[in-house]
C-alpha cells in the first residue's frame, strides 16, 4: 500500500470518532444525577439548623465527576461551562424544587426540610448519604 492511500486510510479511520459529537453533560445521567442529589442535600442542609452537609464527602465526589468526564472526553473548560451555566443552574433548581414540593417541603417551613433530611438519612438515599444529623 502506498504511503498516500495509508495516510488517507488512516484519516478515514479518525472521522467516524471525531463525527461523533459528545452528548451535553446534562445528558450524562451518572454525573448530572450526582449534582442534583448533592444539590438537593446542599438545599436541606441550608433550611434545616438539625441537619448538616457532609460536605467532604460531596467535594470528594464532585472531584471523581470531573475525573469521570475528563475520561468521557470532557475537557475542564467544557465541565466549568456546564457547572457555571445559569440555565443548568436554573433547570436544577427547577427539578429539585419539584423534588421538594413533592415530598412536602415548603420554604414557609424549614421544620420540612429536616422531616425529609431525617427520612433521606433514614433510607440512606443517594441525598441521604451526603447528610448527617447534628
Amino acid at each position: 500500500m502506498s504511503f498516500v492511500k495509508t495516510i488517507a486510510l488512516a484519516a478515514l479511520m479518525t472521522i467516524p470518532a471525531a463525527a461523533e459529537a459528545k452528548p451535553p453533560l446534562r445528558d450524562v445521567k451518572e454525573i448530572d444525577n450526582e449534582l442534583y442529589y448533592i444539590a438537593i442535600a446542599n438545599e436541606i442542609s441550608d433550611y434545616c439548623p438539625s441537619i448538616s452537609g457532609r460536605r467532604m464527602k460531596a467535594i470528594g465526589v464532585m472531584w471523581g465527576l470531573r475525573s469521570k468526564a475528563n475520561k468521557l472526553g470532557y475537557s475542564d473548560k467544557e465541565i466549568r461551562a456546564y457547572v457555571d451555566s445559569d440555565s443548568e443552574k436554573n433547570r436544577m433548581r427547577s427539578k429539585g424544587e419539584a423534588y421538594l414540593s413533592q415530598h412536602g417541603v415548603s420554604y414557609d417551613n424549614p421544620n420540612s426540610f429536616c422531616t425529609l433530611g431525617r427520612t433521606e438519612i433514614e433510607r440512606n438515599s443517594a441525598i441521604g448519604v451526603y447528610l448527617r444529623a447534628n
